[in-house]
C-alpha cells in the first residue's frame, strides 16, 4: 500500500511538472521573483488539477506586520 502511494505521488509532481512546463515555468527568460517562484509551485504541486481548470496564482504584495519597537 506504501508503495502505491508513493507512486501516485511521483506521478502526480511529474504531471503537474508537465502543467508548469506547457506554460512556460521553466524558461530562462523568467525573472525570479517571489510571484513566479510560488506560481511555479503552486503549479506542480496541483498536478493533474491544473488539466480540469486549476490556475494557481500567488500574491506576493501582502504586507507582514511590521515588529513593535
Amino acid at each position: 500500500m506504501r508503495n502505491l502511494i508513493g507512486i501516485l505521488l511521483v506521478v502526480w509532481l511529474v504531471i503537474g511538472a508537465a502543467a508548469a512546463f506547457q506554460r512556460g515555468y521553466f524558461g530562462s527568460d523568467r525573472d525570479v521573483s517571489c510571484k513566479s517562484t510560488g506560481d511555479t509551485v503552486l503549479t506542480i504541486v496541483a498536478g493533474p488539477l491544473n488539466y480540469v481548470g486549476a490556475n494557481p496564482k500567488v500574491d506576493c504584495n501582502v504586507k507582514a506586520p511590521q515588529p513593535s519597537k
